[in-house]
């Protein structure tokens, strides 16, 4: 299997696919050029490489960016026996300002969104119907961290309703993985493939094996139209990707990165950095405790 093919396997979109073999190609001929290959090249004289890298003119961002090719590149040698470590992990250029995410919402602040979304007190039999499949997605972006793409993805088999799991199936952006539900997700869940789910394909005259109905385009817009009714019971939600940064970021404070890459579904560690909020309380405490202000 070639590099191409092996990137295709992973899901990656053909313009990635063309980005990353270029600069696979790019960093063979700096090999040759050095008296090397990639098989055989150790971690001193890729550090070579970076300095090249820098030397062009190329920003911090961007090196570290190649170098993740690199480390991606490597990772396809050792799938196909041609090298048995990755001499680029590890390897990050220092100095990046990292972006800090603002406007998260808490943990508690998550879950109210999802206790307080209404969905007895509807006169309108199928607006009801819709209002609870509606929660089912709420919890699924409180509870998960799934987005537009994962949540239209999903299909009725990929919710393990006797494990309480539910798998997330990779897409161009992320990989495929499995996770956990809330107890109280599986009883909602269970109720809304076995009913609330079944009405609603017969009052659509849909036969569909998607989790969600309707589904594409205009379940995007149905998740627009959740987020506006979530901004009433909290003024601070934004958008579903808020939502998702929110999850991730409190997952940071639970578990190692690794656990939260995969859980993610990131496919580099440094997608799972970004995450990682300093704890400004923290800090606040440090500044009175060193500088207190004098009354």
């Amino acid at each position: 299997m070639n590099y191409k093919a092996y990137l295709q396997n992973k899901g990656y979109s053909e313009t990635t696919i063309e980005s990353y073999d270029l600069a696979k190609s790019r960093f063979i001929e700096w090999c040759i050029k050095q008296g090397t290959s990639a098989s055989e090249i150790d971690y001193k004289k890729l550090l070579s490489y970076t300095k090249s890298l820098t030397r062009k003119g190329n920003s911090k961002r961007t090196v570290n960016h190649k170098l993740a090719i690199i480390k991606n590149y490597f990772e396809y040698l050792m799938k196909q026996s041609y090298r048995v470590d990755n001499p680029a992990e590890g390897i990050i250029i220092k100095g990046v300002v990292k972006k800090q995410l603002y406007n998260l919402l808490e943990s508690e602040e998550l879950e109210d969104l999802y206790y307080s979304f209404e969905t007895e007190n509807i006169k309108d039999p199928y607006h009801r119907l819709t209002a609870k499949r509606n929660k089912v997605i709420i919890g699924l972006m409180v509870y998960q961290g799934l987005n537009t793409t994962s949540l239209i993805q999903l299909e009725v088999n990929h919710v393990n309703i006797y494990k309480g799991k539910i798998y997330i199936p990779s897409s161009k952006r992320t990989n495929a993985r499995e996770l956990e539900l809330k107890p109280w997700q599986v009883i909602e869940l269970l109720e809304y493939i076995k009913e609330t789910r079944e009405e609603i394909k017969q009052r659509k005259m849909v036969e569909s094996e998607r989790l969600f109905i309707p589904n594409n385009a205009r379940l995007g817009n149905t998740i627009l139209n959740i987020i506006k009714k979530l901004k009433k019971y909290n003024s601070k939600v934004d958008n579903i990707n808020q939502i998702r940064a929110s999850v991730l970021s409190g997952w940071t404070r639970q578990y190692n990165l690794r656990k939260v890459q995969v859980m993610a579904g990131h496919r580099y560690i440094s997608s799972t950095e970004k995450y990682v909020q300093d704890d400004l309380e923290n800090l606040q405490e440090i500044i009175n405790n060193y500088h207190p202000i004098s009354e």
